[in-house]
């Protein structure tokens, strides 16, 4: 046997029929539906290390995932199989960067651009709201920032989507647009959208791009497929328009971010788009056990948008699923930790144990439990750590020396640490800058006369210096530059004064440079701008701590992609999961299965034991509120299914209540009754239709708005007609 047939089947080894055929398929359009936990990272990574050994060398494969976390395990997987070298593997928007990078010349887009953050981007569209002559009390820099996002992740520019006309807010909208575009033009900066869309539109016009970096990636391995949006399908696309040499690998079950562009339709219609394509199915599950697989396919099978699959699994039946009942998020929370504490004293492992809710605001009463308990955990949050203050402001020095153009970074570190230079020498800079048609960083960095700054003028010039001194700082590896900048600017003596026993910044900043030092030992060939790329692409699933010994809390989707033996759902409650802005239109069904799709993705992140749980009264806008049991309670299989509490009995399978209840004088409601909603306020009953499994209503509330809602479930209560009055 040669050495490449005993390579090729040691790549082939411990797999099954189905993913060994994943693995070995080579040329044309390859779609694997790929279950929860069915080895679906295994398969990827051994079928780039077969590629790279038989028809194509690393540097022609092109494997893209999610989260940078993703990316480096896939990273560390098959450089263990010998295959990586030369490989490009990253995510979506870390390629978008580097192709940028190299080829932004070509759309007028400078290499040294910068990556705003949330932020960042708030604050440019703010200005941009001013500018265009709006009030951010009509047009909040929240709302905009989605509008815009959803506008780029549709490729539609400033000149489309003002083509398309409207009314006096599309105009408006379009207007703010084109500012903020400016804005950034200026100072030659790219948002997260724009890692995307202005690659799609670069291999769109270019043609000669296009077939380059085609020959260059000639196999294209994509993960997470059905969470593409419409910029990701077309650069796809674009890569293997002529040999479609193309594998994506996804599940439709698991496709959760429509609300923030994503299509499921890419996944859906793969075999309409590429007619050739095989298609493999991985429905065999290495993870869960059968109890928790029985009750997630038995959820998932209410959904309609799908390619239905049959998840099995040769693991133990293992423990049946637990749903209990508590008072309120408080009692909850303390269940949880007794629960955990419990699952401890038993032996088990803290970073075995993983808490899920729907949305952050959860964490706080389940933080607060763990604390009084003495449980150590850690909350998913790496976006934060990147946010605060401290570490915001190291990184703005070290974006100023990057790109001098940053205005948003400029503006906060010009007076930090406080250096006499006002807001008053900060105006009359920007006027003289104006005035001169220049940037603001060209006059603080020419040798004119400052004379115009009066008592300032020695304190710009000595800002000036510092710059200049600093610059030298892009030489060293990232972790010296951020020690330099942080001794120089004045940052460590600032912060030294600010230590609390509760607060001490630096050790933050230490953290920092920790993290610098870290990035440059596995990239050794990578400078500063690549590692602030790296900073601007941090996610929340990138700060989990796998060998931290403490529960870790997330929300679901941020689990995605995850596992731990020991899993907590916690608030399944309607308005909660489903998320009630998601279901509150009961005809937008693709947005109810996708809350259905999230809580599946949470379930099959359990390996051994889950536990569900819900409330009936939770605070919501500060009030109380009545809460009802998730509906997707009642699509549990009762054979996989514990219920506790409730006066339901613990074992035999017995039924489970899955309606909500009916008002006391529900036989007095019709249409024309008068009702209250603890947010929409008072309503009248517009439409009224009594169902075999449950009531519907329609209400038409005061404020104009017009809701559905199902009656068991619905948060309503009934008022006199002189209350409405």
């Amino acid at each position: 046997m040669s050495n490449l047939d005993e390579l090729q089947n040691r790549l082939l080894t411990g797999l099954t029929e189905p993913q060994q055929k994943a693995v070995r398929h080579t040329d044309g359009p390859l779609l694997v539906i790929a279950g929860p936990g069915s080895g679906k990272t295994r398969v990827i990574t051994r079928r780039a290390a077969y590629l790279a050994r038989t028809v194509a060398s690393p540097w022609n494969i092109l494997a893209i995932t999610f989260t940078n976390k993703a990316a480096s395990e896939m990273r560390e997987r098959i450089e263990a199989l010998g295959a990586s070298r030369g490989m490009t593997v990253a995510t979506f928007h870390a390629l978008g960067a580097k192709l940028l990078r190299v080829h932004g010349e070509r759309v007028g887009l400078s290499s040294d651009f910068t990556i705003f953050d949330r932020d960042d981007r708030r604050k440019v569209l703010k200005e941009a709201i001013e500018v265009a002559g709006y009030s951010t009390t009509n047009f909040s820099p929240a709302n905009t920032e989605r509008f815009i996002s959803n506008l780029k992740n549709q490729l539609l520019t400033v000149t489309d989507f003002a083509a398309r006309g409207g009314g006096f807010r599309e105009r408006s909208l379009s207007k703010i647009y084109m500012v903020y575009e400016d804005l950034l033009r200026k100072q030659n900066a790219l948002d997260f959208d724009d890692l995307l869309m202005r690659v799609a539109l670069l291999l769109a016009e270019d043609e000669e791009l296009r077939v380059q970096l085609e020959d260059r990636y000639r196999y294209v391995l994509i993960d997470e497929y059905q969470d593409t949006n419409e910029a990701q399908y077309r650069i796809a696309a674009f890569l293997t328009r002529e040999r479609q040499n193309i594998c994506a690998t996804g599940d439709p079950d698991q496709s959760i971010y429509g609300w923030r562009g994503a299509n499921i339709e890419n996944i859906l219609s793969f075999e309409r788009d590429y007619p050739d394509a095989t298609v493999v199915r991985l429905e065999q599950n290495y993870r869960s056990t059968k109890n928790i697989l029985g009750v997630a396919d038995a959820l998932i099978s209410h959904n309609k948008q799908r390619k239905v699959k049959s998840l099995w699994t040769e693991n133990d039946e293992g423990p049946r699923v637990t749903v209990f009942e508590r008072e309120d998020a408080n009692e909850e929370a303390n269940a949880v930790a007794e629960k955990i504490s419990a699952y401890l004293e038993e032996g088990g492992s803290p970073r075995e144990v993983a808490i899920f809710y729907r949305t952050n605001a959860m964490s706080r009463a389940l933080e607060e439990s763990l604390l009084k308990t003495g449980i150590r955990y850690q909350v998913a949050r790496g976006l934060e750590f990147y946010a605060r203050k401290e570490i915001k402001d190291v990184l703005g020095y070290l974006r100023v020396l990057v790109n001098p153009a940053d205005e948003v970074a400029l503006m906060r570190i010009i007076n930090t640490p406080a250096r006499g230079i006002g807001q008053t020498t900060v105006d009359r800079i920007l006027q003289r800058a104006v005035q001169e048609g220049r940037k603001l960083i060209e006059i603080i960095m020419s040798e004119g006369d400052f004379s115009f700054l009066k008592r300032a003028a020695k304190k710009v010039t000595e800002f000036r210096d510092l710059l200049l001194s600093l610059k030298e700082s892009l030489e060293l590896p990232p972790g010296d530059a951020l020690t330099r900048i942080v001794r120089e600017s004045g940052l460590e003596a600032m912060y030294k004064g600010e230590r609390t026993p509760d607060r001490d910044p630096l050790e933050n900043i230490e953290e920092l440079v920790n993290a610098a030092v870290e990035f440059q030992r596995d990239n050794p060939n990578a400078g500063i701008i690549e590692w602030l790329e790296h900073t601007a692409l941090i996610s929340d699933v990138d700060g989990v701590e796998d060998s931290a010994s403490c529960v870790t809390l997330m929300t679901l989707h941020a689990a995605k992609g995850l596992e731990f033996p020991v899993v907590f759902i916690v608030g399944l409650e309607d308005g909660i999961l489903p998320f009630e802005r998601e279901f509150a239109d009961s005809s937008d069904v693709s947005d109810f299965e996708e809350e259905r799709r999230l809580l599946f993705v949470g379930i099959t992140r359990a390996m051994k034991q889950l536990t569900l749980s819900y409330v009936k009264y939770r605070m919501r806008m500060g009030k109380s509120q009545r809460a009802a049991r998730s509906r997707f309670l009642s699509e549990l299989p009762h054979a996989d299914v514990e219920w506790e509490g409730d006066g339901v009995a613990n074992s035999g399978g017995v039924p489970f209540d899955i309606n909500g209840e009916l008002p006391a004088d529900i036989a007095f409601w019709e249409v024309g009754s008068i009702v209250e909603h603890p947010v929409m306020g008072l309503g009248c009953v517009v439409g009224f239709h009594r169902g075999h499994r449950n009531t519907r209503v329609e209400v038409q509330f005061k404020s104009g708005e017009r809701k559905p809602f199902i009656l068991e479930f619905a948060p309503l209560t009934r008022r006199d007609y002189d209350e409405f009055e």
